[in-house]
Protein backbone atom coordinates (compact mmCIF):
# COMPACT_ATOMS: atom_id res chain seq x y z
CA UNK A 1 0.00 0.00 0.00
CA UNK A 2 1.04 3.36 -0.89
CA UNK A 3 1.42 6.44 1.34
CA UNK A 4 -0.89 8.27 -0.40
CA UNK A 5 -3.32 5.46 -0.45
CA UNK A 6 -3.23 4.94 3.43
CA UNK A 7 -3.11 8.53 4.41
CA UNK A 8 -6.52 8.99 2.32
CA UNK A 9 -8.13 5.52 4.18
CA UNK A 10 -7.27 6.80 7.44
CA UNK A 11 -8.84 10.14 6.64
CA UNK A 12 -11.56 8.88 4.94
CA UNK A 13 -12.66 6.86 8.08
CA UNK A 14 -12.10 9.64 10.01
CA UNK A 15 -14.42 11.67 8.27
CA UNK A 16 -16.52 9.41 8.37
CA UNK A 17 -16.55 9.34 11.64
CA UNK A 18 -16.89 13.50 11.99
CA UNK A 19 -19.96 12.74 10.12
CA UNK A 20 -21.47 10.28 12.15
CA UNK A 21 -21.11 12.02 15.45
CA UNK A 22 -22.80 15.18 14.01
CA UNK A 23 -25.95 12.75 12.61
CA UNK A 24 -26.06 11.19 16.14
CA UNK A 25 -26.30 14.52 17.79
CA UNK A 26 -28.68 15.67 15.68
CA UNK A 27 -31.84 14.16 17.87
CA UNK A 28 -30.27 15.81 20.86
CA UNK A 29 -30.32 20.04 18.87
CA UNK A 30 -33.78 20.66 19.91
CA UNK A 31 -33.54 24.37 20.50
CA UNK A 32 -30.91 27.27 20.30
CA UNK A 33 -29.51 27.05 23.38
CA UNK A 34 -28.57 22.62 22.76
CA UNK A 35 -27.20 24.56 19.15
CA UNK A 36 -24.72 26.94 20.49
CA UNK A 37 -24.19 25.52 24.55
CA UNK A 38 -25.24 21.74 24.03
CA UNK A 39 -27.82 22.61 27.30
CA UNK A 40 -24.70 23.95 29.17
CA UNK A 41 -24.47 20.28 30.17
CA UNK A 42 -20.68 19.74 29.07
CA UNK A 43 -18.89 16.95 31.15
CA UNK A 44 -15.52 17.75 31.91
CA UNK A 45 -13.10 15.82 29.46
CA UNK A 46 -15.27 17.23 26.72
CA UNK A 47 -15.46 20.91 27.69
CA UNK A 48 -11.59 20.76 28.51
CA UNK A 49 -10.27 19.31 25.42
CA UNK A 50 -13.02 20.98 23.04
CA UNK A 51 -11.75 24.00 24.02
CA UNK A 52 -8.41 23.10 23.80
CA UNK A 53 -8.74 21.93 20.51
CA UNK A 54 -10.97 24.98 19.54
CA UNK A 55 -8.56 27.42 20.93
CA UNK A 56 -5.30 25.74 19.04
CA UNK A 57 -5.50 25.87 15.22
CA UNK A 58 -2.93 24.11 12.52
CA UNK A 59 -0.32 27.41 14.01
CA UNK A 60 -0.27 25.47 17.12
CA UNK A 61 1.32 21.99 15.02
CA UNK A 62 2.69 24.02 12.69
CA UNK A 63 3.33 27.31 13.73
CA UNK A 64 5.48 26.85 17.44
CA UNK A 65 7.43 23.98 15.29
CA UNK A 66 8.23 26.20 12.56
CA UNK A 67 9.13 29.39 15.33
CA UNK A 68 11.16 26.63 17.55
CA UNK A 69 12.95 25.66 13.90
CA UNK A 70 13.86 29.13 12.92
CA UNK A 71 14.36 30.94 16.23
CA UNK A 72 15.70 28.30 18.81
CA UNK A 73 15.77 28.82 22.40
CA UNK A 74 13.86 31.55 22.34
CA UNK A 75 11.36 30.25 21.32
CA UNK A 76 10.51 29.16 24.20
CA UNK A 77 8.64 32.06 25.52
CA UNK A 78 5.97 30.51 23.92
CA UNK A 79 5.59 27.89 26.71
CA UNK A 80 4.66 30.03 29.19
CA UNK A 81 2.76 32.85 26.96
CA UNK A 82 0.25 29.79 25.56
CA UNK A 83 -0.08 27.81 28.63
CA UNK A 84 -0.83 31.08 30.44
CA UNK A 85 -3.33 31.97 28.56
CA UNK A 86 -5.17 28.35 29.20
CA UNK A 87 -4.06 28.73 32.96
CA UNK A 88 -6.08 32.29 32.60
CA UNK A 89 -9.07 30.90 31.19
CA UNK A 90 -9.55 27.67 33.61
CA UNK A 91 -8.51 29.50 37.09
CA UNK A 92 -9.91 32.79 36.57
CA UNK A 93 -12.50 32.83 33.92
CA UNK A 94 -13.98 29.60 34.08
CA UNK A 95 -15.98 29.28 37.28
CA UNK A 96 -17.30 32.35 37.31
CA UNK A 97 -18.28 32.83 33.83
CA UNK A 98 -20.29 29.19 34.13
CA UNK A 99 -22.46 30.23 36.85
CA UNK A 100 -22.96 33.64 35.27
CA UNK A 101 -24.30 31.72 32.17
CA UNK A 102 -26.25 29.92 33.93
CA UNK A 103 -27.86 32.20 36.37
CA UNK A 104 -28.19 35.07 33.38
CA UNK A 105 -29.10 32.73 30.62
CA UNK A 106 -26.34 33.95 28.32
CA UNK A 107 -25.71 32.16 25.00
CA UNK A 108 -22.84 34.53 24.01
CA UNK A 109 -20.53 36.62 25.99
CA UNK A 110 -21.45 39.49 24.15
CA UNK A 111 -24.79 39.28 26.15
CA UNK A 112 -22.52 39.08 29.30
CA UNK A 113 -20.82 42.03 27.87
CA UNK A 114 -23.50 43.97 27.08
CA UNK A 115 -25.96 43.23 29.70
CA UNK A 116 -29.21 43.10 29.97
CA UNK A 117 -31.53 44.17 26.81
CA UNK A 118 -32.90 46.97 28.50
CA UNK A 119 -29.71 48.40 29.78
CA UNK A 120 -28.32 51.46 28.08
CA UNK A 121 -26.46 51.49 24.97
CA UNK A 122 -27.38 47.56 24.87
CA UNK A 123 -28.15 47.19 21.45
CA UNK A 124 -25.24 49.35 20.00
CA UNK A 125 -23.00 47.53 22.26
CA UNK A 126 -23.85 44.16 20.90
CA UNK A 127 -24.07 45.09 17.40
CA UNK A 128 -20.62 46.27 17.45
CA UNK A 129 -19.43 43.11 19.46
CA UNK A 130 -21.17 41.07 16.93
CA UNK A 131 -19.41 42.97 13.91
CA UNK A 132 -15.95 42.74 15.35
CA UNK A 133 -16.81 38.85 15.79
CA UNK A 134 -18.34 38.16 11.93
CA UNK A 135 -15.02 40.64 10.47
CA UNK A 136 -11.99 38.57 13.34
CA UNK A 137 -13.51 35.05 12.46
CA UNK A 138 -14.96 35.50 8.84
CA UNK A 139 -11.07 35.48 8.04
CA UNK A 140 -10.23 33.34 10.51
CA UNK A 141 -12.22 30.67 9.12
CA UNK A 142 -11.76 31.01 5.51
CA UNK A 143 -7.99 31.04 6.60
CA UNK A 144 -8.96 27.32 8.35
CA UNK A 145 -10.60 26.57 5.27
CA UNK A 146 -8.03 27.62 3.12
CA UNK A 147 -5.29 25.54 5.39
CA UNK A 148 -7.56 22.33 5.15
CA UNK A 149 -7.84 22.43 1.77
CA UNK A 150 -3.75 23.39 1.23
CA UNK A 151 -3.00 20.11 3.49
CA UNK A 152 -5.02 18.05 0.79
CA UNK A 153 -3.29 19.69 -2.43
CA UNK A 154 0.19 18.75 -1.18
CA UNK A 155 -0.95 15.54 0.02
CA UNK A 156 -3.19 13.88 -2.81
CA UNK A 157 -2.15 16.42 -5.38
CA UNK A 158 -6.12 17.37 -5.42
CA UNK A 159 -6.95 20.66 -7.03
CA UNK A 160 -7.06 23.66 -4.51
CA UNK A 161 -10.51 24.46 -5.21
CA UNK A 162 -11.79 20.83 -4.94
CA UNK A 163 -9.86 20.50 -1.78
CA UNK A 164 -11.44 23.76 -0.13
CA UNK A 165 -14.80 22.49 -0.70
CA UNK A 166 -13.69 19.32 0.29
CA UNK A 167 -12.72 20.47 4.00
CA UNK A 168 -15.57 23.04 4.03
CA UNK A 169 -18.24 20.92 3.17
CA UNK A 170 -17.12 18.47 5.66
CA UNK A 171 -17.45 20.72 8.50
CA UNK A 172 -20.53 22.43 7.73
CA UNK A 173 -22.09 19.33 7.52
CA UNK A 174 -21.54 17.94 11.16
CA UNK A 175 -21.76 21.84 12.60
CA UNK A 176 -25.08 22.02 10.74
CA UNK A 177 -26.52 18.41 12.23
CA UNK A 178 -25.45 18.90 15.81
CA UNK A 179 -24.78 21.73 16.37
CA UNK A 180 -22.47 22.73 19.41
CA UNK A 181 -22.69 18.99 20.64
CA UNK A 182 -21.56 17.61 17.26
CA UNK A 183 -18.79 20.53 17.53
CA UNK A 184 -17.99 19.44 21.14
CA UNK A 185 -17.55 15.72 20.63
CA UNK A 186 -15.68 16.04 17.31
CA UNK A 187 -13.29 18.30 18.58
CA UNK A 188 -12.53 15.90 21.73
CA UNK A 189 -11.89 13.72 18.60
CA UNK A 190 -9.84 16.10 17.09
CA UNK A 191 -7.69 17.35 20.30
CA UNK A 192 -6.65 13.79 20.98
CA UNK A 193 -5.41 13.10 17.75
CA UNK A 194 -3.38 15.86 18.61
CA UNK A 195 -1.53 14.85 21.54
CA UNK A 196 -1.05 11.88 19.92
CA UNK A 197 0.53 14.04 17.20
CA UNK A 198 2.57 15.87 19.88
CA UNK A 199 4.00 12.96 21.62
CA UNK A 200 4.68 10.84 18.38
CA UNK A 201 6.45 13.06 16.42
CA UNK A 202 8.45 15.06 18.81
CA UNK A 203 9.42 11.74 20.57
CA UNK A 204 10.57 10.32 17.01
CA UNK A 205 12.39 13.36 15.81
CA UNK A 206 14.03 13.59 19.77
CA UNK A 207 15.49 9.53 18.80
CA UNK A 208 16.51 10.63 15.72
CA UNK A 209 18.87 13.16 16.80
CA UNK A 210 20.65 10.60 19.68
CA UNK A 211 18.14 11.44 22.85
CA UNK A 212 18.37 14.76 24.92
CA UNK A 213 22.26 14.57 24.82
CA UNK A 214 22.41 14.45 20.85
CA UNK A 215 20.06 17.28 20.88
CA UNK A 216 22.07 19.64 23.40
CA UNK A 217 24.95 19.00 21.48
CA UNK A 218 23.27 19.42 17.99
CA UNK A 219 22.09 22.76 19.11
CA UNK A 220 25.30 23.78 20.15
CA UNK A 221 26.62 23.31 16.57
CA UNK A 222 24.05 25.21 14.76
CA UNK A 223 25.70 28.08 13.26
CA UNK A 224 22.91 31.07 13.64
CA UNK A 225 22.99 34.42 15.27
CA UNK A 226 21.19 34.12 18.52
CA UNK A 227 20.07 30.70 18.18
CA UNK A 228 21.12 29.84 21.80
CA UNK A 229 19.70 33.08 23.35
CA UNK A 230 16.50 33.11 25.00
CA UNK A 231 16.21 36.83 23.69
CA UNK A 232 17.57 36.32 20.26
CA UNK A 233 20.65 38.97 21.31
CA UNK A 234 18.66 41.80 20.58
CA UNK A 235 19.08 45.26 22.23
CA UNK A 236 17.59 45.15 25.35
CA UNK A 237 14.50 47.42 24.62
CA UNK A 238 13.44 45.35 21.90
CA UNK A 239 14.50 41.87 23.81
CA UNK A 240 11.52 42.87 26.44
CA UNK A 241 9.06 43.69 23.99
CA UNK A 242 9.88 40.48 22.16
CA UNK A 243 9.38 38.82 25.20
CA UNK A 244 6.59 40.47 26.41
CA UNK A 245 4.87 40.05 22.92
CA UNK A 246 5.11 36.09 23.43
CA UNK A 247 4.16 36.24 26.94
CA UNK A 248 1.45 38.47 26.31
CA UNK A 249 -0.25 35.78 23.82
CA UNK A 250 -2.03 34.31 27.08
CA UNK A 251 -4.31 37.46 27.67
CA UNK A 252 -6.15 37.14 24.53
CA UNK A 253 -7.57 33.44 25.86
CA UNK A 254 -10.10 34.77 27.59
CA UNK A 255 -11.56 37.21 24.69
CA UNK A 256 -11.98 34.28 22.39
CA UNK A 257 -15.80 33.88 21.37
CA UNK A 258 -15.14 30.24 20.20
CA UNK A 259 -12.95 28.97 23.41
CA UNK A 260 -14.98 30.52 26.19
CA UNK A 261 -18.27 29.34 25.19
CA UNK A 262 -17.12 25.89 26.51
CA UNK A 263 -16.74 27.06 29.75
CA UNK A 264 -20.72 28.50 29.47
CA UNK A 265 -21.45 25.05 28.48
CA UNK A 266 -19.51 23.12 31.40
CA UNK A 267 -22.26 21.86 33.45
CA UNK A 268 -22.12 22.40 37.27
CA UNK A 269 -20.35 20.72 40.10
CA UNK A 270 -17.44 21.66 41.69
CA UNK A 271 -15.56 18.51 40.79
CA UNK A 272 -16.56 19.09 37.26
CA UNK A 273 -14.69 22.15 37.16
CA UNK A 274 -11.74 20.70 39.21
CA UNK A 275 -11.71 17.63 36.75
CA UNK A 276 -11.76 20.29 33.27
CA UNK A 277 -9.23 22.47 34.99
CA UNK A 278 -6.44 19.27 35.19
CA UNK A 279 -7.09 18.02 31.77
CA UNK A 280 -6.70 21.59 30.00
CA UNK A 281 -3.69 22.05 31.38
CA UNK A 282 -2.54 19.07 31.07
CA UNK A 283 -3.64 19.39 27.40
CA UNK A 284 -1.62 22.45 26.76
CA UNK A 285 1.48 21.58 28.35
CA UNK A 286 1.66 18.26 25.96
CA UNK A 287 1.48 19.73 22.85
CA UNK A 288 2.98 23.08 23.11
CA UNK A 289 6.46 21.18 24.83
CA UNK A 290 5.65 18.82 21.94
CA UNK A 291 5.48 21.35 18.96
CA UNK A 292 8.95 22.82 21.02
CA UNK A 293 10.91 20.10 21.31
CA UNK A 294 10.03 19.24 17.53
CA UNK A 295 10.56 22.16 16.12
CA UNK A 296 14.72 22.12 17.96
CA UNK A 297 15.36 18.52 17.29
CA UNK A 298 13.79 19.19 13.40
CA UNK A 299 16.49 22.00 13.25
CA UNK A 300 19.49 19.49 13.60
CA UNK A 301 17.66 16.71 11.52
CA UNK A 302 16.76 19.14 8.23
CA UNK A 303 18.44 22.18 8.41
CA UNK A 304 17.65 23.59 5.53
CA UNK A 305 13.79 23.35 4.88
CA UNK A 306 12.80 26.39 2.59
CA UNK A 307 9.49 26.53 5.00
CA UNK A 308 10.28 25.81 8.56
CA UNK A 309 6.60 24.92 9.23
CA UNK A 310 6.74 22.45 7.32
CA UNK A 311 9.35 20.34 9.98
CA UNK A 312 6.49 18.22 11.16
CA UNK A 313 4.75 16.60 7.73
CA UNK A 314 8.86 16.48 6.79
CA UNK A 315 9.36 13.96 10.14
CA UNK A 316 5.91 12.68 9.46
CA UNK A 317 7.44 11.70 5.99
CA UNK A 318 10.76 10.68 6.61
CA UNK A 319 10.07 8.83 9.45
CA UNK A 320 6.40 7.70 10.36
CA UNK A 321 5.04 4.37 8.42
CA UNK A 322 2.45 5.41 6.06
CA UNK A 323 -0.42 4.16 8.24
CA UNK A 324 0.50 6.15 11.36
CA UNK A 325 1.66 9.15 8.82
CA UNK A 326 -2.02 9.51 7.56
CA UNK A 327 -3.52 9.07 11.06
CA UNK A 328 -0.36 11.99 12.08
CA UNK A 329 -1.77 14.07 8.78
CA UNK A 330 -5.05 13.77 10.16
CA UNK A 331 -3.86 15.76 12.99
CA UNK A 332 -3.17 18.61 11.00
CA UNK A 333 -6.51 18.48 9.47
CA UNK A 334 -8.39 18.09 13.00
CA UNK A 335 -6.12 21.13 14.22
CA UNK A 336 -7.53 22.90 11.42
CA UNK A 337 -11.35 22.11 11.69
CA UNK A 338 -11.44 22.13 15.18
CA UNK A 339 -10.79 25.67 15.12
CA UNK A 340 -12.86 26.14 12.22
CA UNK A 341 -16.23 24.59 13.22
CA UNK A 342 -16.55 26.46 16.50
CA UNK A 343 -15.39 29.81 15.00
CA UNK A 344 -18.57 28.93 12.43
CA UNK A 345 -20.83 28.39 15.14
CA UNK A 346 -19.94 31.27 17.37
CA UNK A 347 -19.86 33.52 14.19
CA UNK A 348 -24.03 32.16 13.64
CA UNK A 349 -24.72 32.80 17.00
CA UNK A 350 -23.72 36.63 16.72
CA UNK A 351 -25.84 36.99 14.22
CA UNK A 352 -29.40 35.34 15.17
CA UNK A 353 -28.97 36.40 18.58
CA UNK A 354 -26.62 39.12 19.63
CA UNK A 355 -27.71 40.86 16.28
CA UNK A 356 -31.41 39.59 17.12
CA UNK A 357 -32.32 38.19 13.48
CA UNK A 358 -33.55 34.28 14.87
CA UNK A 359 -37.29 35.15 15.47
CA UNK A 360 -39.19 34.32 18.81
CA UNK A 361 -40.19 30.49 18.39
CA UNK A 362 -37.43 27.91 19.35
CA UNK A 363 -37.76 26.12 16.48
CA UNK A 364 -37.83 29.29 14.22
CA UNK A 365 -34.58 30.80 15.69
CA UNK A 366 -33.09 27.03 15.20
CA UNK A 367 -33.68 26.98 12.01
CA UNK A 368 -32.45 30.52 11.47
CA UNK A 369 -29.51 29.51 12.89
CA UNK A 370 -28.84 26.91 10.59
CA UNK A 371 -29.38 29.04 7.86
CA UNK A 372 -26.93 31.95 9.02
CA UNK A 373 -24.34 29.21 9.04
CA UNK A 374 -24.95 28.11 5.84
CA UNK A 375 -24.38 31.63 4.31
CA UNK A 376 -21.13 32.26 7.16
CA UNK A 377 -19.65 28.87 5.44
CA UNK A 378 -20.14 29.97 1.87
CA UNK A 379 -19.10 33.69 2.65
CA UNK A 380 -15.96 32.32 3.84
CA UNK A 381 -15.60 29.44 1.10
CA UNK A 382 -15.38 32.20 -1.07
CA UNK A 383 -12.92 34.07 0.88
CA UNK A 384 -10.87 31.03 0.70
CA UNK A 385 -10.73 30.27 -2.86
CA UNK A 386 -10.54 33.71 -3.78
CA UNK A 387 -8.09 34.79 -1.31
CA UNK A 388 -3.91 34.70 -1.19
CA UNK A 389 -1.43 33.57 0.95
CA UNK A 390 -2.16 36.99 3.60
CA UNK A 391 -5.32 35.09 4.78
CA UNK A 392 -3.64 32.99 6.99
CA UNK A 393 -1.83 35.88 7.95
CA UNK A 394 -4.39 37.37 9.38
CA UNK A 395 -5.11 34.27 12.19
CA UNK A 396 -2.61 36.12 14.69
CA UNK A 397 -4.25 39.76 14.27
CA UNK A 398 -8.22 38.05 14.62
CA UNK A 399 -7.13 36.66 18.04
CA UNK A 400 -5.50 39.65 19.07
CA UNK A 401 -7.81 41.87 18.48
CA UNK A 402 -10.69 39.66 19.79
CA UNK A 403 -8.83 39.08 22.94
CA UNK A 404 -8.06 42.83 23.35
CA UNK A 405 -11.41 43.96 22.44
CA UNK A 406 -13.12 41.49 25.01
CA UNK A 407 -11.03 39.69 26.99
CA UNK A 408 -10.64 43.47 29.55
CA UNK A 409 -14.80 43.86 29.78
CA UNK A 410 -15.47 40.19 30.28
CA UNK A 411 -12.87 39.68 32.98
CA UNK A 412 -13.45 43.11 35.02
CA UNK A 413 -17.31 41.93 34.71
CA UNK A 414 -16.44 38.55 36.32
CA UNK A 415 -14.34 39.57 38.65
CA UNK A 416 -15.84 43.13 39.99
CA UNK A 417 -19.17 43.35 38.34
CA UNK A 418 -20.98 44.78 35.60
CA UNK A 419 -19.36 48.00 34.08
CA UNK A 420 -20.83 50.58 32.79
CA UNK A 421 -22.07 50.75 29.59
CA UNK A 422 -20.11 54.26 28.46
CA UNK A 423 -16.89 52.53 29.91
CA UNK A 424 -17.55 49.28 28.35
CA UNK A 425 -18.18 50.70 24.54
CA UNK A 426 -15.19 52.41 25.22
CA UNK A 427 -13.17 50.02 26.44
CA UNK A 428 -14.22 47.51 23.78
CA UNK A 429 -13.39 50.12 20.67
CA UNK A 430 -10.16 51.16 22.25
CA UNK A 431 -9.42 47.12 22.40
CA UNK A 432 -9.99 46.53 18.96
CA UNK A 433 -8.89 49.86 17.51
CA UNK A 434 -5.29 49.98 18.95
CA UNK A 435 -5.13 46.41 18.04
CA UNK A 436 -6.10 47.33 14.38
CA UNK A 437 -4.79 50.49 13.51
CA UNK A 438 -1.41 51.38 16.22
CA UNK A 439 -0.03 48.09 15.97
CA UNK A 440 -1.05 46.15 12.61
CA UNK A 441 -1.54 48.97 10.30
CA UNK A 442 1.76 51.00 11.20
CA UNK A 443 4.08 48.07 12.98
CA UNK A 444 7.33 49.13 14.18
CA UNK A 445 9.97 46.86 14.62
CA UNK A 446 10.97 47.42 17.81
CA UNK A 447 7.46 47.32 19.00
CA UNK A 448 6.38 44.09 16.81
CA UNK A 449 4.55 42.14 19.86
CA UNK A 450 3.26 44.54 22.06
CA UNK A 451 0.20 44.50 19.69
CA UNK A 452 -0.97 41.50 22.27
CA UNK A 453 -0.48 43.53 25.32
CA UNK A 454 -0.52 47.52 24.79
CA UNK A 455 -4.02 47.25 23.74
CA UNK A 456 -5.29 44.94 26.38
CA UNK A 457 -4.00 46.91 28.82
CA UNK A 458 -5.68 50.50 27.71
CA UNK A 459 -8.82 48.33 27.60
CA UNK A 460 -8.49 46.91 30.97
CA UNK A 461 -7.42 50.06 32.76
CA UNK A 462 -10.77 51.83 30.78
CA UNK A 463 -13.07 48.72 31.92
CA UNK A 464 -11.77 48.65 35.56
CA UNK A 465 -12.59 52.39 36.57
CA UNK A 466 -15.74 51.37 34.77
CA UNK A 467 -17.03 49.25 37.26
CA UNK A 468 -19.83 49.23 39.12
CA UNK A 469 -19.10 46.26 41.84
CA UNK A 470 -20.04 42.45 42.02
CA UNK A 471 -24.07 42.30 41.70
CA UNK A 472 -24.14 38.37 41.34
CA UNK A 473 -22.98 35.33 43.06
CA UNK A 474 -19.52 34.21 39.97
CA UNK A 475 -17.20 31.54 42.46
CA UNK A 476 -16.76 28.85 41.35
CA UNK A 477 -18.73 27.08 43.36
CA UNK A 478 -22.09 24.64 42.03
Amino acid sequence: MTRESATLITLLFYMVALIAIGWVTHRRTRNAVDFYLAGRNLGPTVAAISAAASSSSVWTLLGVSGAAYTFGLSSLWLFPGCVGGFVLNWYVVAGPLRNWSHQKGAVTITEIIAGPRNRPLNRVISTICALIVLVCLGAYVAAQFQGAGKTFNQTFDWSLTYSILLASGIVMAYTLLGGFWAVSLTDTLQGMIMVLAAVAVPATALIGVGGPFGLVEGLRQIDAPGYMSLTRNLPAASALGFIMGLLGIGLGYPGQPHVVNRLMALRKGENTLRKAQRIAIAWAVIVFAGMLLLGLSGRILFPDLRDPEVIFLTVTNAYMHPVVAGILIAAVVSAIMSTADSQLLVAGSAVTNDLRLGGTSSKTLLLRSRLVVVVISGCAVMAALLGNRQIFSQVLFAFSAMGSAFGPVLLVTLMAGEVKPRHTLLSILFGFGLSTIAFFLFPEPETKGLERVVPFLFALLIAWSGRRGPEIKTSSQP
